[in-house]
């Protein structure tokens, strides 16, 4: 019996489909399977991060800040008259009382300008006497005795003014602190304001801090401060002034804080971190390597929010502690990123692993 020939491309068409059914099927099936396989995988390629929840505490507002000492005061002595050095009596470095001789200059004629003029004195002294007794016996009028005690007393100032003159010789520190730097050697020859020394006041010493714009409203005269310097001494002060002009090249305000130094220890010049505390605020605690640089280059934290995305927070530290670093500028309770926080950015999607402080 002869087959149309419509029956053969419909069971041609038939065979087709059954077998790209079986040699397709499978591979369907293996891509199915490879996809199911692969989804976990692609649900656990973000990075896993260790947090920590962070709570808030209330504490004493505390400022950390770089300055340095300065002496409470400096002051160049100098010489009031001339003449040649004949003697350094003071030592360089050594502590000193007010009036002691630093320098002294050769006396030469003001001793015998002192002499005659006190000669003087004594002859004016006498003449007024007379004066007096032969008014008395009506020999001399009252004028007359009136100019002799005007020529007395113009002998008298001459008197004190030849013996400040003399009293010139000896250059004196002004104050009692420390001869920081002589000079003047013997045999230099000092003009009237040569400088014959500088002299310092290291108790109360200043320690000196130059702050931003953004810290000047935490700062007021009065506030208590500690300061450790870089030998690991403490001082402990008060504001004594906060400058109202900022500097002109670095834009920031020259704060000065007065501290007792006793035994003058402290040395003008040393570097110290300097603590300012001023009313009370809150204040996380966090271990010192979650500290990142954000995309701005700003010191801060990286956290994780609701959606387990990485956010970035500024902070400002405010103390150091064995415990780890008190910063300010975060808002209530964050989930601190601890491990990892330095491998991922800003709306970076992660993982995270809880962990207890």
């Amino acid at each position: 019996m002869k087959i149309k020939q419509s029956y053969l491309v419909a069971a041609g068409i038939i065979g087709f489909v059954l077998l790209l059914f079986i040699v397709v099927g499978p591979l369907m099936s293996m891509g199915a399977e490879k996809k199911k396989a692969e989804a976990p995988k692609a649900a656990n390629s973000a990075l896993l991060v260790t947090t920590q929840l962070i709570e808030p505490t209330m504490r004493p507002s505390t400022t950390l800040l770089r300055g340095r000492t300065e002496a409470n005061k400096a002051v160049v002595v100098r010489a009031e008259t001339a003449g040649p050095v004949i003697s350094t009596p003071t030592p360089e470095g050594a502590f000193v009382r007010k009036g002691t001789i630093l320098c002294r200059i050769s006396v030469d004629a003001r001793q015998a300008s002192v002499d005659q003029a006190r000669a003087n004195l004594k002859s004016r002294q006498l003449q007024k006497q007379a004066s007096e007794r032969l008014a008395a016996q009506g020999y001399r009028s009252q004028t007359q005795v009136l100019q002799d005690q005007a020529n007395l007393d113009s002998a008298q100032a001459s008197v004190r003014a030849a013996e400040v003159l003399l009293e010139q010789v000896n250059v004196r520190a002004p104050f009692s602190g420390v001869f920081d730097r002589r000079d003047a050697e013997v045999g230099t020859y000092l003009s009237p304001g040569a400088a014959c020394g500088t002299m310092i006041e290291l108790n109360p010493v200043l320690i000196v801090v130059d702050i931003p714009e953004r810290l000047t409203s935490q700062f007021r005269a009065g506030d208590a401060v500690v300061a450790t310097l870089s030998s690991g001494e403490q001082l402990t002060g008060r504001v004594r002034s906060i400058a109202r002009d900022a500097d002109a090249q670095t834009r920031t305000y020259r704060v000065e804080i007065q501290a007792q130094n006793p035994g003058m220890r402290a040395r003008s010049g040393v570097s110290a971190d300097v603590r300012v505390t001023a009313g009370v605020a809150p204040a996380h605690l966090i271990p010192p390597a979650a500290l990142v640089l954000g995309s701005d280059g700003r010191q801060g934290v990286r956290h994780v929010v609701a959606d387990n995305r990485v956010a970035f927070i500024p902070v400002e530290v405010m103390d150091e502690t064995p415990e780890g670093v008190w910063v300010r500028g975060i808002d209530g309770p964050i989930q601190l990123i601890t491990v990892g926080q330095s491998f991922v950015g800003e709306g970076q999607s992660v993982r995270t692993k809880a962990t207890a402080r």
